[in-house]
């Protein structure tokens, strides 16, 4: 993972960016690969680890009645951890996952569903919703890479780079 993240960080550095991270099912694996290249304080402003239901709420800014009406595992409520995020660090992206990485389904959703959102200038989102197969910490893991992988492309799009 350290060869992506530092490859996503080199994106910000070079758009002169910033990025942050709001993190639920993940506990912290993003922005520990965020920051385990050096030189990543150029870029990387800092995480919220908001495990908790009203952790989203009263840290990031998710409205009490999305959470209570859909749960914590929705697409609103990544994009608000996103948003919430990207404003509390004072960043240009805000990037937060939440989802069920297991063992038993939660809010009634099952074990590997996973929604990813990122919140860019221009109040831009972006998001990725999936429905990840494996054990917990293959789910999380991959959530991880997934994450990564959509700050990546969006950091690519706009600058015009592409993997070849």
């Amino acid at each position: 993972m350290t060869g992506m993240a530092a490859h996503v960080l080199s994106l910000l550095v070079r758009r002169g960016a910033t990025a942050a991270v709001a993190e639920s099912l993940t506990g912290g694996l993003i922005g520990a690969a965020m920051t385990e290249p050096m030189g990543a304080s150029a870029a990387f402003r800092g995480g919220v680890v908001a495990y908790a239901t009203d952790l989203k709420a009263s840290i990031l800014g998710v409205p009490p009645g999305l959470l209570q009406r859909e749960g914590a595992v929705h697409p609103d409520v990544a994009a608000a951890m996103a948003t919430g995020v990207r404003k509390l660090t004072d960043s240009d992206y805000g990037l937060a996952v939440t989802g069920v990485a297991g063992p038993e389904p939660q809010d009634g959703r099952p074990v590997g569903t996973v929604h990813i959102a990122l919140a860019g200038p221009g109040e831009r989102l972006w998001h990725r919703d999936l429905l990840l197969t494996g054990t917990r910490d293959e789910i999380r893991k991959a959530t991880l890479r997934e994450a990564l992988d959509l700050l990546e492309g969006v950091l690519q799009a706009n600058s015009g780079e592409h993997l070849g």
